[in-house]
C-alpha cells in the first residue's frame, strides 16, 4: 500500500493537520496517511512539548473515525533527537510491504537540504508537498521526486492554540471536538 507519512509534534493536533491529511488520502494515490508523532524535532525547543503519550492520545482520538488515517509512535523508541532518515529506515524494516512517501509543507521543503542525509531521502522516497501561501518552497520544488499540491489550508498553528489556552481563550473549532474536550478536562498547556 502507498502510505503518506505526516511527521510532526502535533502539540496539539488541530483541524489544519486533519484537512491536509484528508486531502492527501482522498485526492492522491495514497491508501493511508500515518501521523508520525515526533518526540523532539531537532529544530524546535522541547520546553512547550506535551508528553509523548498525551500527543499520541490526542492524535488517536482525532482520527479514530477514519480508517485511512493512522498514528505511529515509532520515533518514541528511537534515539533523541529523532531524524527522519532514521525513522524511515526503521519503518521500512518494520513494514516492507508499504511504499512510503513524505508529506510536508512547502516551507519545510525550502530548508530540506539541512536535514540529515536529505540526499538519501530524496533518492529513496517521494515528497508530497502542500504549498503554503506566501512561502517560497525553494530549489527542490522542481526535483523529480517532489510533487506539489494545492491542498486547502487554514491559517492556524499549534503554537497559536497553546497561546489561546494559556490566555484562557476557547479553542473550540480549532481542534477536533474530542481533542477539545480532552484538553478542556486536563491541565494541558495551562499556566
Amino acid at each position: 500500500m502507498k502510505v503518506g507519512l505526516f511527521f510532526g509534534s502535533f502539540n496539539p493536533i488541530h483541524i489544519g493537520h486533519l484537512i491536509i491529511a484528508n486531502f492527501m488520502v482522498d485526492q492522491t494515490e495514497l491508501g493511508q496517511v500515518w501521523f508520525v508523532v515526533s518526540p523532539q524535532n531537532p529544530f524546535k525547543e522541547k520546553k512547550s512539548l506535551a508528553k509523548d503519550s498525551e500527543r499520541l492520545y490526542m492524535v488517536n482520538i482525532a482520527i479514530e473515525d477514519n480508517p485511512k488515517l493512522r498514528s505511529s509512535s515509532i520515533e518514541f523508541g528511537l534515539p533523541k533527537p529523532s531524524y527522519t532518515i532514521d525513522t524511515l529506515t526503521h519503518l521500512k524494516e518494520k513494514h516492507p510491504q508499504h511504499d512510503f512517501s513524505l508529506i510536508m509543507g512547502g516551507d519545510n521543503l525550502k530548508t530540506f537540504h539541512k536535514w540529515k542525509n536529505f540526499e538519501l531521502i530524496l533518492r529513496d522516497y517521494y515528497m508530497m508537498v502542500y504549498m503554503r501561501p506566501d512561502y517560497d518552497a525553494g530549489e527542490l520544488q522542481s526535483h523529480e521526486r517532489v510533487t506539489l499540491f494545492d491542498a486547502p489550508q487554514m491559517h492556524i498553528s499549534a503554537s497559536y492554540i497553546r497561546r489561546c489556552i494559556a490566555s484562557g481563550y476557547s479553542i473550540r473549532y480549532l481542534v477536533p471536538e474530542s481533542v477539545y474536550h480532552h484538553i478542556e478536562g486536563s491541565s494541558l498547556y495551562k499556566p
